[in-house]
């Protein structure tokens, strides 16, 4: 496995296991491992098909909804801030992802010459 695969292997396993960390600790006591678990898969899984971009918007949303809820509600929301901002931040990650490959490809369509036949000479 090339480097850069290992790494975003390594770093999905982090920003989807705590992502899976949070919702489990708001869930309860009993969730907090099987959540972890499931969230560190996802995050191998989706490490492995190439997703940087989305573990980007995972990253800022986590960062933003708990700083959001801790300015709102204070330290008590954090968690919740923090995991509902993760899945929004994912979700608008897709989506931005989508609409530039949409609009590069737009840019770079192009047309395909128009070949022309020759004329065939009738015997």
């Amino acid at each position: 496995m090339a480097g850069s695969k290992v790494f975003d292997v390594l770093l999905g396993a982090l920003i989807l296991g705590t992502v899976g960390g949070l919702i489990g600790m708001f869930m309860g006591e009993g969730f907090l491992i099987p959540s972890l678990i499931v969230g560190v898969m996802l995050g191998m899984g989706v490490g492995f098909l190439g997703g940087r971009q989305f573990f980007l918007g995972i990253f800022v949303g986590t960062l933003l909804g708990g700083l959001l809820a801790w300015g709102v509600s204070g330290v008590e929301a954090i968690t919740v801030g923090a995991a509902s901002g993760a899945a929004m931040g994912g979700f608008l990650g897709i989506w931005i992802s989508m609409l530039c490959d949409m609009f590069s490809q737009r840019k770079s369509k192009v047309v395909p010459p128009v070949v022309e036949e020759p004329e065939n000479s009738a015997p």
